[in-house]
């Protein structure tokens, strides 16, 4: 029994519990420039003291026109280096471990005045139509995604984490439903993850684990499943992925009939399947905000990680918490401890 407060380690990274804050869009740049801000270092900084043991950094782009809105984080520029260190820096004194999630929108861009995509396939009805990138844009934007990485290792982070979910570009390119190309990434849907997987390796330590977050089931008829998804997992594990973080959806318009459950812990059957189909460590995240739901994820072998985002929107402190209401002994920041001592009381 590995419960979620005995420490984990993978490669040269090594977490003290199995709490992650996974990657949660702020919004929140002023300038329009994606440089953190005071907000970002306060929102990151709070749940590090909070106990989390591995903090992602919320979707950060790789150029400009790849970000959702123009509010979101960036790191196609070296002048967004340091005031991201300050942050991760910070992080480290209290003892979490820091992650950064690497991204592109595609066609989900909604500030960009053309987006780009595999296919020029609009999100919906309400959304711009995106251009086709030709053959030899993809392969520039393979180079973004390196570059991006060097940043965020000069950056400090601990582990990357490549964005392969939620219907943006490199999901867009591994779906059947938005990728209806002709040339080389047409033909062999895994292509374009799998040159940004090598690209972002390249540029990262030996000793530092590579996470890829995945869409694990699709929502949309044309859409893929679960066995599809551990098929080409694998062939992403064998680019380089060292663990993935499975989630589900954000493709198209959710269709009713195939909508997803609202109900707790909905998506950690896939995450078994991924962990069980490839023998690879997973992050599970959805609804996972209860503590005893969250030890059991971890302590019955469903997931190596797990990810409280809501959770951690409401309380930064939702680690010092569980680990009290879980009756664990675990080291408290300062003079915290006296309000979590009597709270199983």
């Amino acid at each position: 029994m590995k419960p979620l407060f005995n420490s984990f380690q993978i490669k040269n990274l090594e977490l003290k519990n199995r709490v992650v804050m996974p990657p949660m869009c702020q919004y929140a740049v002023q300038n329009m420039d994606g440089i953190v801000t005071d907000w970002h270092y306060h929102h990151y900084v709070s749940r590090a003291i909070g106990g989390a043991g591995l903090i992602i950094i919320e979707m950060t782009d790789v150029e400009p026109d790849g970000r959702i809105t123009n509010f979101d984080l960036g790191l196609w520029s070296d002048d967004q280096i340091a005031p991201l260190k300050r942050i991760v820096d910070a992080c480290h004194q209290f003892g979490a471990k820091v992650g950064i999630q690497i991204a592109h929108a595609g066609r989900k861009a909604e500030d960009a005045d053309v987006p780009v995509a595999p296919s020029a396939i609009p999100y919906d009805e309400k959304s711009k139509t995106p251009r086709e990138l030709t053959t030899g844009e993809v392969k520039e934007m393979v180079e973004k995604f390196r570059k991006t990485a060097e940043r965020a290792v000069k950056a400090g982070v601990d582990t990357i984490e490549i964005h392969g979910a939620h219907g943006y570009l490199i999901h867009q390119f591994q779906s059947p439903y938005t990728n209806k190309r002709n040339d080389e990434y047409g033909k062999d849907l895994n292509l374009f993850g799998v040159e940004v997987i090598h690209a972002v390796k390249s540029a990262m330590p030996d000793g530092m684990p590579l996470i890829m977050r995945i869409t694990a089931k699709e929502y949309v008829d044309g859409g893929y499943g679960i066995e599809e998804s551990v098929a080409f997992s694998k062939v992403y594990k064998e680019a380089g992925v060292d663990m993935f973080h499975v989630s589900s959806g954000g493709e198209g318009p959710i269709l009713a009939h195939g909508k997803p459950g609202t109900h707790v812990a909905y998506q950690v059957p896939m995450a078994r399947a991924i962990k069980q189909g490839l023998d690879v460590p997973v992050i599970a995240v959805g609804r996972l905000d209860e503590p005893a739901l969250a030890n059991a994820v971890v302590g019955n072998e469903d997931a190596d990680l797990v990810a409280v985002g809501r959770g951690m929107l409401r309380n930064p402190y939702w680690t010092l918490e569980a680990a009290t209401k879980l009756g664990k002994e675990i080291s408290f920041p300062g003079v915290y401890g006296i309000g979590f001592k009597d709270l199983n009381r």
